[in-house]
């Protein structure tokens, strides 16, 4: 356990807000409303690795924000051979922007452990997605009361594993990387992009994946209690 840390600097997506099922239910309502032929569970088979892929392109700079809104659906219905319009698919990517942060599912145990941790830390948000969406997610599930400061790619100019982004979220915190901690769930950007940056990290491991390493992870976020 690091007794120096002051600061505790959260991922957002998939790491406290529950982006998978946000995500389902938000094309569950698009697709009911407008269409009823497409199986949401079928889609969001395919979607899912196809859009964590579009983000791991979209985090390395090689396509753009909207490449990777338009990308993840064309993807996803080639790979279901359902024949859309591009007008549709423009369409069917603004109402899920919009529907995304009327669901506000959260990982088990997410509230339980900010109130645990608020008390003993500053803590604070680093993300990679879009300020507009990000600010609704925080407010519309109750957590800006948790955060000192929110850090976004929009904000620093660089995304995440970029080490200019976490130099940015040390600076607006006023704190120092000796004395932060990131916690995350992508391995790349949250968890080496923070080490590269002289911060410490804890791999927020909720699918129990293989890593080769001596990482700090945890597979529940309650097991932050063993680290903080």
């Amino acid at each position: 356990m690091n007794t120096n840390i002051t600061d505790i600097f959260f991922d957002l997506d998939h790491t406290l807000w529950d982006f998978d099922k946000n995500s389902e239910m938000a094309f569950d309502r698009i697709f009911k409303e407008k269409y009823q032929e497409i199986v949401t569970q079928d889609f969001i088979r395919a979607y899912i690795p196809i859009n964590q892929e579009c983000w791991r392109l979209y985090q390395n700079d090689q396509i753009t924000h909207q490449e990777l809104r338009y990308n993840r659906l064309k993807l996803s219905f080639d790979a279901l051979k359902y024949v859309i319009s591009e007008e549709s698919i423009f369409e069917i990517a603004n109402d899920y922007i919009e529907f995304l942060t009327d669901n506000n599912y959260l990982f088990d145990g997410a509230i339980e452990v900010l109130e645990y941790l608020k008390p003993k830390y500053k803590l604070h948000i680093i993300t990679n997605g879009f300020a507009n969406v990000q600010d609704k997610k925080i407010n519309n599930a109750a957590l800006g009361s948790y955060f000192s400061t929110i850090t976004n790619s929009e904000l620093a100019g660089v995304k995440k594993p970029n080490s200019i982004i976490f130099d940015y979220a040390i600076n607006l915190a006023k704190t120092s990387k000796e004395n932060s901690i990131m916690i995350g769930d992508d391995f790349e950007a949250d968890v080496t992009g923070a080490l590269n940056a002289g911060l410490d990290a804890i791999f927020f491991n909720e699918k129990k994946l293989d890593v080769s390493g001596d990482y700090k992870q945890i597979n529940h976020l309650l097991e932050l209690k063993k680290y903080l």
